[in-house]
């Protein structure tokens, strides 16, 4: 392969001897405004040496490991502690439902009262550290990550975000140490991803200065409700508020607002009356967590169970905000809500770390098969192994540090309540966690099968990783949904562009790069084959960023084209396939971005290169699983398309020889992934494996 950087120009000649002159002298001016690659060689610029030569990459997990796990590292192994001291409490390989959900309730008590960890402060105070506290409890059994999630981060949430002083003095402590148990009840049988379509009503009675809530029909039960069908004591319950109007026998629908609604006894745990409660049942995953619908009969509640930050009602039935419109409301509402979202993408990072550890210490492990009369090898010798496995390692640590960049920006937009952070945190959410959970969930199978037979056994983890997982792509906003959403804020940047307006951080290379972009690819450049050129940060992200900006130039003339004819609703649902890969493309582009920033930040020399080679095949992958549409508009010559597959094929063989460490860099304990093929010391796989069978 060669590492020139560009063709030499006597060799650009020779190809071109044919050709016209007119021809020829546009070549040589290219030549001249745009000028070969050379390296900035300032303290900044990411080290290409090291990764370049041929020898492995010389990396120390436990370095690695520091710079991945942060500050918060000392709670988490706390968490891990806890329960490796406590084997009572660590889940079976067979147990049934019931069992299951009251065990999940046991380990989420001696996770808060024995243990110490008291997370709702966190969740206002300290993001950061909630959802390192939130990873590392998903990482020991995934129900009672979501358990924690609902107590933590949607009741307590919702009481503590949507709420104002009062809610939060009378609440805060009981949901903390778990002695007011509650549920989110958002979604309804008919109603999940469209919430301002739900039915519940919730009317107010100026006689006597209460709230009636009702379940008008049965497509208006709320469903899927977690903790509700046996330890839920309360619910946040979001209803239409209806107001008498000047008619009194009219109403006023105000909109969506939230409600803390009891449905059991605190002291005897029987359901209030006007509460009717049912089990949803067995469910594909996530056994542990006691979903359940709820049915209201007329149940009244005082006025001052509205969680009223965003709107009040006075006690002669007066409605106030500080909101102007039903849909500023609404927005506000949802947009306190996103750190449930914020949290399933960065818990979607460490269920796939569990999986990738797992798949790839036993595919160092396994040996099958080799030259005559030569000892077998690996099977992650053989490159098919590493063209599944590679590739998901780099996507895992990519996204380790995309979502680690997305828990920063909310923790700073709890603190500033900025609007333009707020809007960016919560298009960035959407992107992150739809992406992210759709490839874990993809990914899973993926490991299931590199590991044969033995990735089938129920004790190796990929089925119950896998069946608990699958959820993560519906709850907290349906994929598709989500994607475009990111798609919808792409083409308002796209117009804000050409308006003058202010473009959100994550998506301004829009403006500094548009026009670049959508201009007529280089023709030398696109013919640059080189190691060092296809290594270098700024061709990998020209190519993403170009390939979002015509996705999202030509999705805006489909649109327009077509909503002359089909109105708005038909053009969008014409186009959304391309509005899907359009968000895709973008999420990408800043998963790269993100990954590469990273890469700076990190004080290792080591780490450093080891990151360097692991982001070049993270992105060299990507650009060639989609070569079609950078041949098609001649981005990347036939040579240079060729150069870069052979390189990725060659970047996942030099990290297939640093891949024990990286993903030892993880830093699971044995304990955690709970895997006898995952076993750190390769000595005990087997030994274990063949002792949980009975020899």
């Amino acid at each position: 392969m060669s590492s020139a950087t560009t063709p030499n120009t006597k060799e650009l000649n020779n190809h071109v001897d044919d050709e016209q002159p007119t021809t020829r002298r546009i070549r040589h001016l290219s030549l001249h405004l745009n000028p070969p690659f050379t390296h900035n060689h300032n303290h900044h610029q990411i080290e290409l040496g090291a990764c370049s030569s041929r020898a492995k990459v010389d990396v120390n997990a436990g370095q690695l490991s520091s710079y991945l796990r942060g500050k918060h590292r000392d709670v988490q192994e706390r968490v891990f502690a806890y329960f490796n001291s406590r084997p009572d409490l660590q889940t079976p390989i067979e147990i049934l439902k019931d069992d299951y959900r009251e065990l999940c309730m046991r380990q989420l008590v001696g996770l808060v009262r024995e243990a110490g960890i008291r997370p709702l402060g966190y969740v206002v105070e300290d993001p950061v550290k909630y959802f390192a506290i939130i990873e590392a409890v998903g990482s020991v059994d995934m129900s009672l990550g979501i358990k924690l999630g609902v107590q933590y981060s949607l009741w307590g949430g919702s009481v503590l975000n949507l709420g104002t002083k009062k809610h939060r003095d009378k609440y805060f402590e009981g949901i903390d140490n778990l002695e007011y148990l509650g549920c989110f009840a958002m979604t309804e049988l008919h109603h999940g991803s469209n919430v301002q379509g739900i039915q519940t009503i919730a009317t107010f009675d100026p006689v006597t200065d209460e709230f009636i809530i009702t379940t008008p029909n049965d497509g208006a039960i709320k469903w899927w409700i977690g903790n509700a069908a046996v330890h839920g004591k309360f619910a946040t319950v979001f209803a239409k508020l209806m107001l008498p109007a000047h008619d009194k026998n009219a109403l006023s629908d105000m909109g969506v607002h939230a409600f803390i609604v009891p449905i059991r006894d605190l002291k005897t745990h029987k359901t209030l009356p006007g509460v009717e409660i049912n089990d949803c049942g067995h469910k594909v995953g996530l056994n542990g967590v006691d979903n359940g619908a709820l049915r209201f009969r007329d149940v009244r509640i005082p006025r001052e169970n509205l969680l009223n930050r965003f709107g009040d009602v006075s006690r002669d039935g007066k409605y106030t905000s500080p909101l102007p419109t039903i849909n500023k409301r609404f927005a506000a509402t949802l947009g306190e809500l996103v750190g449930g979202r914020v949290g399933l993408a960065y818990s979607s990072v460490g269920v796939l770390k569990i999986a990738a550890t797992i798949a790839i210490r036993y595919s160092l492990l396994r040996q099958q098969f080799g030259p005559p009369k030569q000892p077998e090898i690996s099977i992650l010798d053989y490159q098919s192994q590493q063209h599944k496995l590679m590739p998901m390692l780099a996507s895992t640590y990519a996204f380790h540090f995309a979502t680690v960049h997305l828990i920063e920006k909310y923790a700073q937009m709890k603190k500033t309540h900025d609007e333009q952070l707020v809007a960016d945190v919560h298009a960035l959410s959407a992107g992150l966690k739809s992406y992210v959970t759709s490839y874990t969930a993809k990914s899973l199978s993926i490991c299931r099968e590199a590991c044969g037979g033995h990735g089938y056994a129920a004790v190796n983890r990929f089925g119950s990783l896998r069946n608990d997982h699958d959820i993560f792509q519906t709850f907290e906003g349906d994929n598709t949904v989500l994607l475009q959403q990111v798609a919808g804020d792409l083409l308002k940047q796209y117009q804000e562009k050409f308006r003058g307006g202010t473009i959100a951080a994550t998506w301004s290379y829009l403006r500094e790069s548009m026009n670049t972009y959508l201009s007529q690819p280089n023709p030398v450049t696109a013919r640059w084959e080189g190691e060092d050129h296809l290594r270098d940060p700024k061709f990998q992200l020209d190519a993403f960023r170009y390939r979002t900006s015509r996705l999202l130039q030509s999705a805006a003339v489909r649109l327009r084209k077509h909503t002359k004819t089909l109105g708005s609703f038909g053009a969008w649902n014409r186009c959304l396939n391309h509005l899907l890969t359009l968000a895709e493309s973008h999420i990408e582009t800043v998963i790269l971005e993100n990954f590469i920033e990273a890469i700076k930040r990190c004080p290792d020399a080591n780490s450093r290169a080891a990151l360097k080679l692991v982001c070049d095949l993270y992105a060299l992958n990507l650009i060639w699983s989609d070569i079609g549409t950078y041949r098609n508009v001649d981005y990347v010559a036939p040579n240079k398309a060729k150069a870069i597959h052979k390189l990725a094929d060659y970047l996942s063989f030099q990290v297939k020889n640093i891949a024990k460490e990286l993903v030892d860099a993880f830093d699971l304990p044995d304990h955690v992934t709970r895997a006898p093929i995952g076993k750190q010391s390769p000595g005990e796989a087997y030994a274990e494996y063949t002792q949980y069978v009975g020899f």
